[in-house]
């Protein structure tokens, strides 16, 4: 019988709309102890009703400092297919490519809407621009969308447009405090905080809904699924899906999605 590595478990259903500082009806954040049950955490007190990007990566901060083993499973990509690296002769190294984007595409940056980029009043995006039919393999076989997919139903474009600064701020805040899965190692090490992605609409339909909204739900069974693949024993083939062997190292660039075999 293993033991679970985490003791704690958080979901975010991530939302790209507005600026890093706008209050986001659908940024939702739950949170699952080995336990309990994933319960909603609300931000922290202010004039906002709901959570801001800024507001989340500073609270993620917080937790993932503390000394509680803890798995976060965040829904947008972390990387780009390696199509784009190829393109814009990028080095295939994930804080490399953190700090490149993060450089063109500044949406961490304060009154600034993704779609300010994306339509070249602010950063430079036609420098590092991506095409919708380029995927990543975990998005092939997850039958996901691409991360340059923007303005239709279902697109993580737009939150992975204005997540991955607020990744590379974590990784700046926390050095190796944490693990980045994979670009970290396919092993999250024993007692370490871990980063992943996740794809709620795999799993989903799984749990009862409950009168959650679509958001809640997104978060809700990212926080149940990463407690239970943890409690009984299945995360760890999870953290090391079935591949050809050439694709290891593509993955590892290009980010994977946790559940995906």
């Amino acid at each position: 019988m293993t033991h679970p590595a985490f003791q704690r478990y958080i979901g975010i259903d991530y939302s790209g709309a507005e600026t890093p500082d706008s209050s986001l009806k659908g940024l939702r954040v739950y949170e699952a102890s080995r336990e309990s049950m994933p319960v909603e955490v609300e931000p922290p007190p202010s004039p906002r009703k709901y959570w801001t990007r800024r507001g989340l990566a500073e609270w993620l901060t917080e937790r993932l400092s503390e000394d509680v083993p803890t798995i976060v499973g965040i829904d947008h990509g972390f990387s780009f297919p390696l199509r784009y690296f190829e393109v814009h002769h990028l080095e295939p190294d994930w804080p490399t490519f953190l700090d490149d984007f993060q450089k063109h595409w500044p949406t961490d940056a304060e009154h600034t809407y993704v779609d300010f980029i994306r339509h070249g009043s602010r950063g430079e995006c036609e420098a590092r621009s991506g095409s919708a039919r380029w995927r990543r393999i975990a998005e092939e076989r997850a039958g996901a969308k691409s991360v340059f997919h923007f303005d239709v139903p279902g697109s993580v474009a737009k939150s992975t447009h204005a997540g991955l600064p607020w990744l590379r701020y974590l990784r700046n805040q926390l050095c190796e405090r944490v693990h980045f899965w994979p670009f970290d190692g396919w092993e999250i090490p024993a007692g370490k905080p871990a980063l992943v992605e996740v794809y709620p609409s795999l799993w989903s339909k799984s749990y009862p809904r409950e009168g959650r909204t679509p958001d809640q739900h997104d978060a809700y069974v990212a926080s149940a699924w990463l407690r239970q693949v943890d409690t009984d024993g299945s995360l760890e083939k999870f953290l090391k899906p079935d591949m050809l062997p050439g694709e290891y190292p593509v993955a590892q660039v290009e980010g994977w999605i946790l559940g995906v075999m």
